[in-house]
């Protein structure tokens, strides 16, 4: 019998963004994120200023989540918090409030890892969301990563293929920024492709064998293209931004639809879960809605606001390791790279 009053509380600062969300069992009772637009200035997340930030921004957003859940602390079962991967800064903020307050309540810490989390973020109990079942493929996109993942159960996941290279969101926001557009670039390219015509221009998409992905190239032979138009009349990009950012989104969504059909071919598995920042994309979303009646697949995509970094899906792993049991000590680190 399902216990009705569990009350995670989840934490997430793997980058740039604080975020403590609660949740009771499955479902989410709050879940606030506070974002660092100290980054746009520098085109980038500078980590330093990101921990800073954290250090900031962690009390007010935990006291928040717990305010805006109507939950006193005294009433958490656990606390989640989101080892890796991330910025190692950034990590060790979350951490060790993770640890303290776990310490001070006398309740279990648990460690989650934040690509999981992307993963299982499906599993939260939302009003007019479908939960996949087991076995599903999960396409991972974010700035940084692009992996397909196998999925067997909550915590057996196989990676079958991963970039080589760059993250598809890295080649987003790099392609914005040869075109001028500030950071983050990938919702603005987003935004104008919406308005071109995805054909307008051709760019040659990368081979690479088996189920992996490879963006640098194609990031390489944007700048080139842009460059040669702006030799051949310095207002391309302006006159052209839209087909420009219609055709450069196109061949990306091909080259993902491209190895998510290989591995439908290679699998047999007919679900596909997306996740990560990217997956906030509306080419996507949409193509990837297509297959369904195209292809005859089940697609899952999830609630925009678990889309991005988040801690509500922090919270969802949380609650299925309290459940089996999963629990660290204060010892547990924080790891920059870790394995899924």
């Amino acid at each position: 019998m399902q216990n009705p009053e569990v009350f995670i509380l989840a934490i997430e600062s793997s980058c740039d963004d604080t975020a403590a969300s609660i949740l009771q069992n499955d479902k989410v009772l709050s879940n606030v994120v506070a974002n660092q637009l100290i980054h746009n200035q520098y085109g980038g997340v500078v980590p330093e200023l990101a921990s800073r930030a954290h250090q900031q921004n962690i009390v007010p957003v935990i006291d928040a989540a717990l305010r805006n859940a109507n939950i006193q602390k005294e009433q958490l079962s656990a606390i989640a918090f989101t080892q890796g991967p991330g910025l190692m800064g950034s990590l060790l903020v979350g951490s060790s409030f993770a640890k303290s307050i776990a310490l001070a309540l006398q309740i279990p810490l648990i460690a989650v890892n934040h690509m999981q989390a992307h993963v299982l973020a499906h599993f939260i109990d939302e009003e007019g969301y479908e939960k996949p079942t087991f076995p599903f493929l999960a396409l991972t996109i974010s700035g940084g990563h692009t992996q397909i993942i196998k999925v067997d159960d909550y915590f057996d996941m196989t990676v079958i293929g991963e970039t080589t290279d760059d993250a598809v969101g890295e080649a987003f926001d790099k392609s914005a920024k040869i075109l001028g557009l500030p950071y983050p670039g990938g919702p603005l390219i987003d935004k104008y492709a919406q308005l071109g015509n995805p054909k307008a221009f051709a760019f040659t998409k990368p081979k690479v064998p088996g189920l992996d992905f490879s963006f640098s190239g194609l990031k390489t032979a944007i700048l080139y293209f842009i460059q040669k138009k702006k030799l051949e009349n310095p207002n391309f990009v302006d006159e052209n931004l839209n087909d420009i950012c219609a055709s450069i989104q196109h061949t990306i969504i091909e080259i993902l639809m491209d190895k998510l059909k290989l591995a439908v071919k290679e699998t047999g598995i007919k679900q596909i879960a997306i996740g990560g920042g990217v997956s906030a994309n509306s080419g996507i979303r949409n193509t990837l809605k297509e297959t369904e009646n195209k292809y005859g697949w089940k697609t899952f995509i999830p609630k925009f606001e678990y889309t991005t970094d988040n801690a509500a899906m922090i919270g969802i792993v949380g609650y299925q390791k309290f459940l089996s049991q999963k629990f660290e000590t204060s010892s547990v680190v924080s790891k920059a790279r870790i394995q899924l």
